[in-house]
């Protein structure tokens, strides 16, 4: 049991360590994480995107980085279940705060996030982003192509993302939660032949040759099954791993812009999330969690508890 302590985000003197916080008190980062504008050569940062201003039905995941790190306040620093270990033993890992945007200008916001991510990732290892609205993930992408190459997508989903990139009245690209997929593959920026969807349940114009788990499949198959799916699509390659909230059931996740009924349940994603331990992850976010429409804080709980697992892999991967 860690000793107790106060405001462990800002008096703690290293990035290694679970903190002694109370679940109710003390200054919020996302696990109580130190927090800092400099990285200087963290395992993992944290931060947040507060952009929502590509969203198509309703508006609030701006305020979704400071409810994930509310919720990650749940993690009381014992051994994290059902990884049975002090996350950050051995793994440092930082919150960054959030990206600076200017709300006025949200033509902006994607250039400012590319290249904030580019010059986190030259002092980082490993970048966890707390979206914000899908459409993020476009420059993350971006960003992190620039340092690994093309990679492949795991996107866990209700929404397929890939429907047309239209220019706007400006002749510039619209800034679109809805098509940031179809962006990247036009893009180059990863591979569709080793990338996979998971949880999908609308229609798009096209599937762009990404594999796809819909939502009737995941009920179906296994939690292992899907794991094993995803493990043969990816076949080694570097992997980025997006996560919409919205793939869950609107159950399990009502707070968030474009809910869909007959997802998966939160207890079945963290298990498919638990057994990708063999992927290749280079860096992962949690995206479109919408506080104005959450109840009892249970979507961002699910959301900061994804971000955790993939901390859980990545110490599992530090202490393999």
């Amino acid at each position: 049991m860690t000793r107790k302590s106060i405001d462990h985000a800002f008096t703690s003197r290293n990035s290694l360590g679970a903190a002694g916080d109370p679940t109710y008190a003390g200054a919020l980062s996302f696990m109580r994480r130190r927090q800092t504008k400099s990285p200087d050569g963290a395992d993992v940062t944290v931060w947040g995107v507060p952009f929502d201003a590509s969203v198509s039905n309703r508006p609030g995941c701006r305020f979704g980085p400071q409810a994930l790190r509310r919720a990650s306040a749940i993690f009381d620093n014992d051994p994290q279940y059902p990884f049975d270990r002090d996350l950050f033993a051995a793994m440092s890992v930082v919150d960054y705060g959030d990206c600076a945007l200017d709300y006025r200008l949200p033509e902006t916001a994607h250039e400012t996030i590319r290249q904030e991510a580019e010059a986190i990732l030259a002092d980082t290892e490993f970048l966890l982003t707390l979206g914000g609205d899908h459409s993020i993930t476009f420059p993350l992408l971006q960003a992190h192509v620039a340092r690994h190459g093309k990679l492949s997508l795991v996107q866990f989903d209700a929404h397929q993302d890939t429907w047309p990139v239209a220019a706007g009245s400006h002749g510039r690209p619209r800034i679109d939660h809805g098509s940031f997929v179809k962006g990247a593959v036009d893009a180059g920026l990863i591979d569709p032949a080793t990338s996979i969807q998971v949880g999908i349940r609308t229609h798009a114009p096209e599937d762009c040759g990404i594999a796809i788990i819909d939502g009737e499949a995941v009920e179906a198959m296994s939690a292992a099954a899907i794991a094993e799916q995803i493990l043969a699509r990816t076949a080694g390659s570097n992997v980025y791993l997006s996560l919409d909230i919205d793939c869950l059931d609107a159950a399990f996740a009502p707070g968030t812009g474009t809910p869909v009924a007959g997802g998966p349940s939160s207890a079945k994603i963290l298990s498919v999330l638990r057994r990708l331990g063999g992927l290749a992850l280079v860096g992962a976010d949690v995206v479109e969690v919408s506080p104005p429409y959450d109840h009892a804080d249970i979507t961002a709980i699910a959301g900061a508890t994804v971000a955790m697992y993939v901390l859980g892999l990545l110490a599992e991967r530090e202490n393999a």
